[in-house]
């Protein structure tokens, strides 16, 4: 199977102290099945820390998540409650109970698979911390919109199951934007 990953910068290899803390599902690597996500947020990377967009290419196992070595939570296609709670839980950096299922702070979970909290549902997942709507205004929001996939590797172990196998450079990036 192969995954994208978009940035600013080639990435030779992953180092996972380098990734940024309190995102959808914790501290980690992110990829994409969508090529054309990954491209989006090469882009939104570049422009907000300069550079040039560029894509990496991975392949990874077809069976990744019936690896018995590795701990993979895994999402519906469509947004869940269970799931905005996970996202909530890992973005919230008050958040402290680290021991939780419901969230992946300490990395007990070596992959991730599920939807992409686009603004539109971090807004809703916000409202919902707030007590601002319930559960089933939620449910029922999340059946409107299309959002994208994201595949996460926390650690060292589910990290070695990806293989660089490709690099794609915008050529029409001229970083003067």
């Amino acid at each position: 199977m192969k995954l994208f990953h978009g940035s600013n910068i080639e990435i030779d290899e992953v180092d996972l102290a380098k990734c940024m803390p309190n995102k959808d599902f914790g501290c980690g690597f992110y990829t994409t099945l969508l090529e054309e996500q990954a491209w989006r947020m090469a882009q939104r990377r570049a422009k907000i820390d300069g550079g040039s967009p560029v894509v990496m290419v991975y392949e990874v196992p077809d069976d990744l998540t019936e690896k018995t070595d590795l701990n993979c939570r895994i999402f519906d296609e469509k947004p869940t409650i269970e799931w905005a709670i996970f996202i909530k839980n890992n973005r919230d950096r008050r958040f402290s109970d680290v021991s939780s299922l419901e969230c992946n702070l300490d990395c007990k979970y070596d992959v991730v698979i599920g939807q992409v909290a686009n603004d539109t549902v971090g807004l809703l997942i916000r409202q919902f911390s707030r007590g601002t709507i319930d559960a089933e205004y939620l449910k029922k929001e999340f059946d409107f919109g299309k959002l994208t996939n994201q595949y996460t590797f926390h650690t060292e172990k589910a990290l070695r199951y990806l293989k660089k196998v490709g690099v794609m450079y915008d050529k029409s990036a001229t970083g003067n934007d």
